[in-house]
């Protein structure tokens, strides 16, 4: 190991903790492997909601429900550091501004690449755009696979988390909430 990271240090000694010789020729680059793959999997610290939006926010008097749905997402879990991943869908009624479409996966993008549960992950897209925003109402239901439900514990194969956070209009208005749920469980393109 040539001038190794302090990550690369932990996981040299983890492996020889699990009984195995960090040196051998299947392992000897491994804990540089994993030091890059936990920078890039937590990259979300190094991120901003500001320049995530990169001034992206208009002023338009746009007044119905904006949709961005089957964003996929992978996640750490924080409880045992394996993945999680799913899709996430999003909604919100403007109020006078509206953030280009990109940019709501990329808030997924930024929140997903940090160790998280699924609930806080949830609601902090909700809170966000809430926010930055400030519309009329929000909906966030984030749909994920756990790795540390499917691989150890339970080992439940098909179970599959759902949570969802609901602001404003979508929480106040069953009926907007409704036509949200609607829209995200309809598949395929309409084109």
């Amino acid at each position: 190991m040539n001038n190794p990271s302090n990550i690369e240090r932990l996981v040299y000694d983890f492996l020889k903790e699990l009984g195995e010789d960090p040196t051998r020729e299947g392992l000897e680059r491994t804990p540089a492997r994993v030091a890059k793959a936990y920078e890039y999997l937590t990259s979300g610290y190094q991120q901003r909601v500001e320049d995530v939006l990169n001034d992206a926010l208009f002023t338009e008097e746009y007044d119905e429900m904006v949709v961005v749905k089957d964003i996929d997402y992978f996640s750490l879990c924080e409880h045992h550091l394996l993945p999680f991943f799913g899709r996430a869908h999003i909604a919100y009624m403007p109020s006078r501004k509206i953030v280009g479409l990109s940019k709501i996966p990329r808030l997924v993008e930024m929140f997903s690449r940090r160790l998280q549960v699924q609930e806080r992950l949830t609601t902090q897209i909700a809170h966000t755009i809430d926010d930055v925003l400030q519309p009329r109402g929000v909906a966030v239901v984030v749909e994920g696979l756990h790795l540390c439900m499917l691989m150890r514990g339970v080992e439940k194969q098909n179970s599959k988390a759902v949570t969802s956070a609901m602001l404003g209009a979508f929480r106040d208005r069953p009926e907007t909430r409704a036509e949200f749920m609607e829209l995200i469980k309809s598949r395929g393109m309409m084109l």
